[in-house]
């Protein structure tokens, strides 16, 4: 297993686990694996991004590899352009969703995508064995690259019927939560004729507005907003601008399954026959959406990482997570909140119904999370105690118990927090709060002993 990539990347408290000494040491295994250059660099705006992208150019200079400075953009741009402006590869330096004294590194590779877990294994055997480059015969040059955005954007309208969406003259609320789509999200509705009311939109490393993660229990000012501008909907991002959560014209605020059943739809009408990867933490309907298009669904462990890659290696359309992580294969296979804002003008602009009325015709769904602090240690125990409970679950990434059909649970240690996370599904929403609260008590007493 990887000692520093998580889920998403490699993340830490800034100066304390993931100090100056650890980038460049880690910047020289990431070198090593790139092998040449030029790497394309980006940032979000956490108050340590600008000094740790010093200490990675820097690094990767010194043994020889040119790279260049994107500044701050949203981690899907970064990842877009690396393969677009024909880039080795790309280092986005954020924490995602991470409180503000983390920070981090989420790589992508030549592809446009997130490396392979096992390309994350082979970095961290050059980091421990030392075996990176060394005297170069010349130095690496840093640059400035001033076309990501432009690039990202284009890319981004050249799948959506523009032109329709102009005609629409829609209204749309932006939560930015002072993250990195600041910089393109406003810009693209510009560009589709969107009036747009900003909210958090000032960039910010300490997320002062509503945090760095956008959740239904800190999107109220969202969903205030909407309902008071009669706007069509609302959209929030995360940190770093890959994820995203949607609130429809009446104010509620959608899961990440949600909207992401309402988005396949659209795509799937236009391209039946289609493949669809998941996590295996996303609700249970995708199943029997999908069957009606003739296409299929497959799943794969949680994380980002799992998704895209499988969609690379099956030629997937569409992906997507539980946490508002949504992929369009055509454009790029990652999480991408702008693409996923672009998808959603789509599908309003052949529908002369309000968001709300189009999600209502999707089947019912009754899905939830929750958290709770716990050592790795803690975690571990945890799992093997419900096994023991429960000896004929999937133990393929933490703990899946099906209970029935309708009705199951998933408990997973998180990959870039020290928490354990817990997934469950009903078929109602009294039975979840009951089976939610059943594991909840479970957990919390395992933890205890």
């Amino acid at each position: 297993m990887a000692k520093f990539f998580g889920t998403n990347g490699i993340r830490g408290v800034f100066s304390e686990d993931f100090t100056l000494e650890f980038i460049h040491d880690i910047t020289l295994a990431i070198g090593t694996y790139f092998e040449k250059g030029p790497i394309l660099i980006g940032y979000d705006g956490r108050e340590s991004s600008p000094v740790i992208c010093k200490i990675i150019t820097s690094t990767l200079n010194s043994i020889g590899i040119d790279c260049n400075v994107a500044g701050i953009i949203p981690t899907p741009c970064l990842e877009y352009a690396v393969k677009s402006l024909d880039y080795f590869g790309g280092i986005m330096i954020t924490a995602s969703h991470n409180p503000p004294q983390y920070n981090g590194i989420k790589l992508a590779g030549k592809d446009g995508v997130e490396i392979s877990r096992e390309d994350e294994l082979v970095i961290e055997d050059i980091y421990f064995k030392k075996t990176w480059i060394s005297h170069p015969e010349k130095w690496g040059i840093a640059g400035e690259e001033s076309r990501v955005i432009e690039t990202y954007l284009n890319g981004i309208t050249s799948h959506i019927n523009s032109k329709l969406i102009e005609s629409k003259s829609f209204k749309v609320v932006l939560d930015l939560g002072n993250g990195a789509q600041a910089v393109t999200a406003p810009d693209f509705c510009k560009k589709v004729n969107c009036e747009t009311i900003l909210i958090n939109e000032t960039i910010d490393g300490t997320f002062p507005g509503r945090g760095s993660e956008p959740t239904p229990q800190n999107l109220s000012v969202l969903s205030n907003t909407v309902i008071e501008n009669q706007a069509n909907f609302g959209i929030a991002f995360d940190g770093d601008g890959d994820r995203s959560i949607f609130c429809d014209n009446l104010g509620n605020i959608l899961t990440g399954d949600r909207s992401a059943l309402i988005l396949i739809q659209h795509i799937l009408n236009k391209n039946p026959n289609s493949l669809v990867v998941t996590c295996l933490n996303s609700g249970l309907n995708i199943e029997m959406l999908t069957e009606k298009y003739n296409s299929k669904v497959i799943r794969t462990k949680v994380g980002s990482v799992e998704v895209s890659r499988k969609m690379l290696s099956t030629n997937a359309l569409i992906g997507f997570e539980e946490n508002g992580g949504f992929m369009f294969g055509k454009h790029n296979q990652v999480r991408d909140g702008c693409m996923s804002l672009a998808l959603m003008l789509d599908l309003l602009s052949t529908t002369n119904n309000p968001l709300s009325d189009e999600i209502s015709k999707l089947p019912p769904s009754f899905t939830t999370k929750d958290k709770i602090e716990c050592s790795s240690e803690g975690a571990e125990q945890i799992i093997l105690s419900l096994k023991d409970e429960f000896p004929e679950s999937d133990i393929s990434d933490g703990i899946k118990i099906i209970i029935d059909s309708k009705n199951w649970v998933m408990i997973r240690p998180s990959g870039t927090e020290p928490i354990i996370r817990i997934y469950a599904e009903s078929e109602s929403q009294e039975k979840l709060e009951a089976l939610m609260i059943k594991f909840l008590q479970k957990v919390k007493l395992i933890i205890s002993r």
